[in-house]
């Protein structure tokens, strides 16, 4: 009898199911249009694409900083409860995006949607443990794998449709279709009512939400507020210096508390809002870092390809998508496929391939990039850069949850999200700190150097407010100046080359960043073919 019911397994109805892949689709969709409204969002508030950017860095802020606390507070509360009620909290943040009169007000969007996020995304993990067993529950995991490559696909070319016919807010529209539809859904999930006798960190959370938001900003406005000391633009200054530097620190001493204030409850035998011990050998570190540079490279690449075909082009947001594409179905393919490769060679063969393409990808789009990315030496870069980021996103994890123990799946689920984002965050920031500055650096030579732009005419333009503006607008700041036609056509072919030499030197020090990282995935461990696990049932734990 026992027999028979092993092998013939009560099966769960899949409806449930449809609200958890859905509300999958829900995060990764509005990320994915967060890049393509950019040149609207720049358009219709009158910010630079910096800013504009904010709202990505937001978004991951959120997620990282409260997806520890998160994870908690659902199994205080209870999965169903708190489900429904961060749903109906990111359907309030696509109002506010819809509904938004000034970029602050999308930035605020974002962040309420990543404190959404930052419980939906255990949450969708623990009601999937509970609302099925044994294959189903394998197959709804993978399912909710797939659900944020495909809505990000789809995200790109329904967006950039929309973005070009209509504008930026309707991607929006569909973010708040898509919880509503969740919601409604989610009634027919089942889940316990929590355990009230689940306490919560709160000094660990405030540590590394603190951390986090610190770090973050500083990285954010490194460009804007000073790398060293304050510009004006820094809202204060500490004996001269700028803040931003300053916050990085603080940042990173508060993380080393939160580490040690967590070690200090481990030893005391309390529950940690995250058991350290799957950081406890070399390879989950390396296994970390590599997964932090693989994210934040990606972030990068995310941020400035929409940034020069929207913004320095001038082109639609269904050009970016169709930029985007082949990069994005090439790390979709590859993270499914790549599973393929476990049985036949290690994670560290796999890790140092990986990073190998994908430092060799950025060094050939380096020397290959114009300012159109449709031509074929191009778009073999991205592929292959895709190639090397899908296989690396799904091996880093699999490391992680292939070194803890079953019942600490949450917790690696938890160092997953908050390195993901984190890394997202500060890779988006990074990409638009380092592009800027470059650009300016390029943009301040290139003037000295030039013939047909005298003195008198760079002293009416402040070049310590140089950005990434399209040639049109270019031109209609000139014209507030004395400029001849002459030299405002000197000075439109001066920004052109320095943005493209900004470009190709920005992606030759991410490819010297991905070498790097081939140390860490050189740490990775050497498991012998039979031990490797089929990593694909857990790659929904996002």
């Amino acid at each position: 009898m026992t027999e028979t019911t092993t092998q013939a397994p009560v099966k769960s109805s899949w409806l449930p199911m449809v609200s958890l892949f859905l509300a999958q689709v829900l995060m990764s969709f509005n990320v994915a249009a967060l890049p393509i409204s950019l040149g609207g969002m720049v358009s219709d508030f009158g910010v630079p694409p910096t800013v504009a950017s904010t709202t990505i860095v937001m978004y991951g802020l959120a997620v990282a900083a409260l997806v520890m606390t998160g994870a908690k507070l659902g199994q205080r509360v209870g999965w169903v409860l708190i489900f429904r009620v961060v749903v109906a909290l990111f359907a309030g943040s696509a109002v506010m995006m819809l509904m938004a009169p000034t970029v602050w007000w999308a930035i605020a969007g974002q962040a309420v949607a990543g404190a959404a996020a930052a419980i939906i995304v255990p949450s969708i993990v623990a009601l999937i443990a509970e609302n099925y067993r044994g294959p189903q529950q394998a197959t709804a995991i993978g399912a909710i794998g797939s659900a944020r490559a495909i809505s990000g696909v789809s995200a790109f070319l329904i967006g950039g449709t929309l973005g070009t016919l209509v504008g930026w807010r309707p991607l929006f529209f569909i973010v708040l279709g898509i919880a509503v539809a969740v919601f409604a859904l989610s009634f027919t999930l089942r889940g316990d009512r929590g355990d009230a006798s689940i306490r919560i960190d709160l000094v660990a959370s405030l540590l590394i939400g603190a951390a986090i938001v610190l770090l973050t900003l500083g990285f954010n406005n490194l460009n804007s507020w000073g790398a060293v000391a304050a510009t004006p633009a820094a809202p204060f200054s500490i004996l001269g210096l700028s803040p931003a530097p300053v916050l990085i620190v603080l940042g990173l001493v508060l993380g080393q508390g939160f580490f040690l204030w967590t070690r200090r409850r481990m030893r005391e035998g309390k529950v940690p809002l995250i058991d350290l011990s799957v950081l406890g050998s070399s390879r989950e570190r390396a296994a970390v870092y590599a997964m932090f540079i693989v994210v934040a490279l990606e972030a990068c690449v995310n941020f400035t390809i929409p940034l020069y075909i929207q913004i320095v082009q001038g082109r639609t947001p269904f050009d970016t998508s169709l930029a985007m594409m082949p990069f994005n179905l090439t790390v979709f393919i590859t993270a499914t496929l790549v599973v393929r490769f476990y049985t036949r060679y290690p994670p560290r063969t796999i890790g140092v391939f990986g990073f190998i393409l994908t430092t060799a990808a950025l060094v050939w789009l380096s020397v290959v990039v114009t300012n159109n990315w449709e031509t074929i030496p191009t778009i073999a870069g991205l592929i292959v850069f895709g190639i090397g980021q899908g296989a690396l996103v799904t091996l880093v994890f699999n490391v992680l949850v292939t070194a803890a123990p079953a019942e600490l799946a949450g917790d690696v689920g938890s160092l997953r999200g908050t390195t993901q984002n984190l890394a997202s965050a500060v890779g988006t920031a990074l990409a638009g700190a380092l592009l800027v500055s470059l650009l300016a650096l390029n943009v301040g030579r290139a003037v000295v150097e030039h013939p047909e732009l005298p003195p008198s005419l760079v002293s009416q333009v402040d070049l310590n407010e140089v950005n990434f503006i399209s040639n049109d607008d270019l031109r209609v700041v000139l014209e507030t100046t004395d400029a001849t036609p002459a030299q405002v056509d000197a000075a439109v072919a001066v920004n052109e080359e320095a943005r493209l030499r900004t470009l190709k030197l920005g992606l030759l020090l991410l490819a010297a960043v991905s070498a790097l990282a081939i140390l860490p995935a050189s740490r990775l461990p050497q498991y012998r073919p039979h031990e490797i696990p089929d990593p694909s049932p857990r790659r929904g734990a996002e």
